[in-house]
């Protein structure tokens, strides 16, 4: 539906259609007792390769749908850039990331409940979480089925994969079924958000049914640069679309999901920040929040690349037309081939450290290996490669999102500082040991001819500290900018409402008090579904 003129009043308003606000506005219009708008900075989900699970390539970097934001020179990383892709379209980055189903482990959420976050325990969001999901496998104790998120198995996997999961079993790793069951501990194949051999993203799980709702009106191309607040309370939201500046009006409440950079950018246009900050841009302060766009944190990850012996990676069928051929063909007629996967197969969840309660390491096992990853393209290896990469899960690093100017259409300034403790190095090199552990193993040996990057050669820990300083990159799994908490520079309560402003929320990774252990759409998935709840029971009350 199209939203114009100044007079528009709503119920609830929620800014962003990414994985989390798609949840919320899907659920608060599903039973037709409120006006919903959801507006989105980005345009309909209509880009074909959003939908074939392999073509998540092709989004990487199109800044049709993608935001491709850049960080500020990260200064451990000898000044590098690390290049953010963010989803600019329906769906969010749900709509463009890799559609791996991980929701973390269950001790991450009895930490932020000890944290003082109320109702946020591992047994407490775990039924948002079987709501949200439409299991391939059927029901039990940890999975739903009949939610609108399909989460399934491979349709097609190499036999390279299952190599890599037999290699990780003989170098000690236990076997596990299920990431997002019993135990989170283990190696296994990873389960997507992918039904019927295609991208089940939040807009698909949310929007697709829900479209034709009188009461929900989804309007694209709707970038919002403010929230309206007015003696202390969010009354509305200023948004500027191809007509020019508009406004729509919340009786009830306004639910900001921008993501973690969005979100806390949206914010401080409001007057909601660090004052200081605030005025150095001539905002007039609302609210001083030294909270808001603190707290940055991501995964950060490397990886260990190997030439393979045989022409089976994903290498070989960028590197081929003929494949590449092949592999259409296999998806137009069967919705089969690579182009129903997205490459990554295995992975396994293990500690640094033994004396460690839980794990700290994602081995991510690519059938794949890359030269460069950056706001230019995925540029793959000119040869058969694949590569093992770790990924740090518990970085102590901690960064800022904060405004660049006063522009809502400017890209906000990022900062990481990536590896800022001996913990974060200690670690990722580990990490990068067991990859080669892994590589050394009887089972993949048949595919091995020879280590590539960073290669045999670089093994002490300061030529591995070295290494990773060179060539490592953010998970692209950011957090924390808004977070949830009862500390002074905590921006939302346990219900997600900001602290001292009514009838305003924050629902997206940005809350996440600390980041979990895993990939993070599953786990913005249920906050959206949670937050939905807590709305709707405010609402009732």
């Amino acid at each position: 539906m199209d939203v114009s003129g100044s007079d528009q009043t709503y119920d609830f308003i929620v800014t962003g259609a990414g994985s989390a606000g798609c949840a919320v506005a899907g659920r608060l219009s599903e039973d037709g007792r409120f006006r919903v708008l959801l507006l989105e900075a980005g345009p309909r989900d209509t880009y074909p390769w959003i939908h074939v699970p392999l073509g998540y390539h092709k989004t990487f970097t199109n800044p049709r749908i993608n935001w491709m934001f850049d960080s500020e020179p990260e200064v451990e990383l000898n000044n590098r850039v690390m290049y953010q892709p963010r989803g600019k379209v329906l769906g969010g980055t749900s709509s463009i990331n890799g559609m791996v189903y991980m929701r973390g482990n269950a001790a991450d959420y009895d930490e932020w409940r000890q944290r003082g976050c109320e109702g946020w325990d591992y047994d407490s969001v775990l039924p948002y979480f079987k709501r949200a999901e439409d299991q391939e496998r059927g029901a039990n104790q940890f999975h739903g089925v009949g939610g609108p998120l399909k989460v399934s198995d491979h349709r097609w996997k190499p036999a390279l994969a299952q190599a890599m999961h037999d290699a990780a079993v003989q170098a000690g790793i236990p076997a596990n079924p299920d990431f997002n069951g019993a135990t989170q501990e283990g190696v296994g194949y990873y389960q997507t958000t992918i039904g019927k051999a295609r991208r089940w993203s939040s807009a698909k799980a949310y929007l697709s049914g829900a479209r034709q709702r009188r009461n929900l009106t989804i309007a694209t191309e709707a970038h919002a640069t403010r929230v309206l607040i007015e003696n202390g309370r969010a009354v509305g939201v200023e948004y500027r679309t191809r007509g020019g500046l508009q406004s729509a009006r919340a009786a009830r409440e306004v639910i900001v999901s921008g993501g973690v950079y969005g979100s806390p950018q949206l914010l401080l246009l409001s007057g909601l920040g660090p004052g200081a900050h605030l005025q150095q841009h001539g905002i007039t302060v609302v609210r001083d929040m030294p909270g808001v766009g603190s707290h940055l944190h991501d995964h950060f990850n490397t990886y260990v690349a190997y030439r393979c012996t045989r022409p089976e990676t994903m290498n070989d069928l960028a590197n081929s037309w003929m494949r590449q051929v092949v592999a259409a063909a296999q998806y137009a007629m069967g919705r089969t081939g690579p182009l129903s996967s997205m490459g990554l197969f295995v992975g396994a969840l293990v500690r640094s450290d033994r004396r460690l309660e839980r794990p700290d390491l994602q081995i991510n096992m690519f059938a794949w290996a890359i030269k460069d990853r950056s706001r230019h393209g995925v540029v793959p290896q000119p040869f058969s490669a694949f590569g093992l990469s770790p990924v740090h899960l518990r970085p102590d690093g901690r960064g800022t999102v904060r405004l660049k100017s006063p522009d809502p259409l400017a890209a906000p300034e990022i900062r990481f500082n990536f590896l800022k403790s001996s913990y974060d190095y200690e670690a990722l090199i580990q990490g990068m040991r067991i990859c080669r552990e892994i590589a050394s193993q009887a089972a993949l040996k048949p595919y091995i001819v020879e280590e590539v990057l960073p290669g045999p050669q670089v093994t002490g820990e300061a030529e591995l500290k070295a290494d990773i300083r060179a060539r490592g990159v953010s998970n692209l799994h950011p957090v924390g900018t808004c977070r949830m908490g009862r500390e002074t520079d905590s921006v939302v309560d346990s219900q997600l409402r900001v602290h001292g402003i009514a009838g305003l929320r924050v629902a997206d990774a940005s809350i996440m008090p600390v980041i979990v252990a895993g990939n993070t759409n599953a786990p913005s998935i249920m906050i959206g579904e949670k937050c939905a709840d807590m709305v709707r029971q405010a609402a009732a009350a």
